[in-house]
């Protein structure tokens, strides 16, 4: 049995958003191809994805210089111990797939958020005398992106850093395999909106059968 987890970052639901309705479409047809996972949902919009921030950094360094972990302030303790949750569940995972829209070239900052909280030396890498070696080498994962442009291909790919960055990322983690479903041009052609939707979700259920 394997461990997926469903990472969207999206405030829209399924049926305004075009990324979540072919996530939807995939996760429902990777559970019919695979029952005995387990699927958990990382909603990003509706959970707490605490930032790096002072509170942070001061509890992590009183806890690499001996202080007990119940001696630090609720705050710290807080976001301390939300951020030990994330990158455990991660590292504890087998697939993951994300989901999200493209904002601004990339995509919404609570993901950036997420993958601060994930990127934890001795969790997803470690340093070596050769430089950073990823720990994740057994876990596959998926980026679906959706973008009213056309950014996979063409004049305008130089500008794609939503799934370019995350992919770097999982081969910085050591993830071997990391897809990309994009769901694009909708801006560009809104009169075959319909059609590109149901084009990715094609695609989507035949990855989903392999994934």
């Amino acid at each position: 049995m394997a461990t997926v987890l469903y990472i969207t970052a999206h405030p829209h639901d399924n049926q305004t958003s075009f990324s979540l309705a072919v996530g939807k479409e995939f996760i429902e047809a990777y559970r019919e191809a695979n029952q005995s996972d387990e699927v958990i949902h990382v909603d990003l919009f509706k959970q707490d994805i605490p930032q790096i921030d002072a509170d942070v950094f001061s509890g992590w360094g009183k806890l690499q210089s001996g202080t007990a972990f119940d001696q630090l302030s609720d705050a710290e303790k807080a976001k301390v111990a939300r951020l030990g949750a994330l990158v455990d569940q991660f590292v504890a995972a087998d697939k993951y797939v994300f989901v999200s829209p493209m904002w601004n070239f990339s995509f919404p900052p609570v993901l950036k958020a997420y993958i601060d909280a994930i990127s934890v030396a001795g969790k997803t890498f470690k340093y070596t005398e050769s430089g950073p070696v990823g720990l994740l080498t057994n876990k596959k994962g998926l980026h679906i992106q959706a973008s009213g442009g056309i950014y996979s291909e063409g004049p305008a790919a130089a500008f794609e850093s939503g799934f370019s960055y995350l992919k770097k990322i999982s081969q910085f983690y050591g993830i071997p395999s990391f897809e990309a479903i994009f769901v694009e041009g909708m801006a560009v052609a809104p009169d075959q909106a319909q059609s590109i939707k149901e084009k990715a979700i094609a695609q989507a259920k035949e990855v989903a059968a392999s994934f």
